[in-house]
Order: C-alpha cells, then sequence, then structure tokens
C-alpha cells in the first residue's frame, strides 16, 4: 500500500465526519431559540394538491421583525391550508392568517423551555460526538486491517492513527463550539 492510499482513507474520514457536523449543524438550526428563524418550518409539511408538500416550496418566507415569521402563499387558496399544517406541527406555533399573508409570531421562552431545549441541544451534540467517534473508530480498525495485512508499516499505522485522532479532535472542537454558541442563543450566557 503507498501513501495515496492512506490519503485516501483520510480523504473519506474527513469526508463522513464533515457530514456528521453538517447534519448536527443542521438538527441545531431545528432547535428554536425564542428569535424568528426560517429553518424552524422546515419540517412543515401542507396537503396541498393531492400531497404533503413542504412549506417552503408552497410560500415565501420572511422576518420582518425577530419575533415574527410571514408566510405568503404562492396560491391564495391555501393560506388555510398553511395555517393548519403550522398549528399541527406540534412547533408551540399560533399562526393567524389576515386572507394574504399567514403570521407566525415567535412566542419568548420561559426559563424552563430554555433549559429544557439546552438539554434537548446538548443531547443533539453528544450523538454528533458520538458519530464522529465512530468513525474514528471504523478508520482505525481499517488502518489496523493494513498492518496485519502487511500493507502498511508500524510507522505508517502510529502516523495514521495520530492523523485520525487529530480529524477526530477538530471536528469535537467544532460541535463543542455549535454548542455552545447554541447554548449562549438559549440561556443567555
Amino acid at each position: 500500500m503507498d501513501v495515496t492510499d492512506l490519503k485516501g482513507l483520510f480523504a473519506e474520514t474527513t469526508k463522513r465526519m464533515n457530514a456528521s457536523i453538517e447534519h448536527v449543524r443542521h438538527e441545531l438550526t431545528g432547535v428554536r431559540t425564542g428569535r424568528a428563524n426560517i429553518t424552524l418550518l422546515d419540517a412543515v409539511h401542507v396537503d396541498a394538491y393531492g400531497s404533503k408538500m413542504p412549506l417552503n416550496q408552497l410560500a415565501g418566507l420572511s422576518i420582518p421583525e425577530p419575533s415574527l415569521i410571514l408566510a405568503q402563499p404562492f396560491d391564495p387558496s391555501l393560506l388555510g391550508a398553511i395555517e393548519k399544517a403550522i398549528r399541527s406541527a406540534d412547533l408551540g406555533l399560533n399562526p393567524a392568517n389576515d386572507g394574504k399573508v399567514v403570521r407566525i409570531p415567535i412566542p419568548s421562552l420561559t426559563e424552563e423551555r430554555r433549559k429544557e431545549l439546552s438539554r434537548h441541544v446538548h443531547k443533539l451534540a453528544e450523538e454528533g460526538r458520538n458519530g464522529l467517534r465512530q468513525i474514528r473508530r471504523d478508520a482505525n480498525d481499517r488502518l489496523k486491517k493494513l498492518l496485519k495485512d502487511s500493507k502498511i508499516s508500524e510507522d505508517d499505522e502510529k502516523k495514521g492513527l495520530d492523523e485520525v485522532q487529530k480529524l477526530t479532535d477538530q471536528h469535537v472542537k467544532l460541535i463543542d463550539e455549535m454548542q455552545k454558541k447554541k447554548d449562549t442563543d438559549l440561556l443567555g450566557r
């Protein structure tokens, strides 16, 4: 085995770890902090035209002020369906339509709810770190197998294990930073 195969292993490991980071980032954006954020509505699917469609495909979404989201349907006949879908999405939101747009006020969070959401953020971050550890384990197992099959030297294996650990540490640090930022948004610390 040559160095390019090791580079391929590192590239694949990095790619998998980056995907894991993106997944955690996406999950964390869905956690409500009391500020309006269009991604809150990513999970909302509306019964329209005989199927369930994502809200963002049926309406223009905007944030005219920090605690309000506006959904302006491309087809005004969907106002009621959009309002109903948001209400039944279990997001704790109470939309109202004025005949032209659906106004979605974002209620401020209670201290108890903030702490509950913070625990959820910690859980999501820990799941992300566990995912990174699993990717590290897979890469390390592949390195050990390469050594066992005499495709790399013991020195290459040791360097490889060190490199995989460095990648893991960098990615865990990114998750820690995302968790800290979300906690600051939630708890104001």
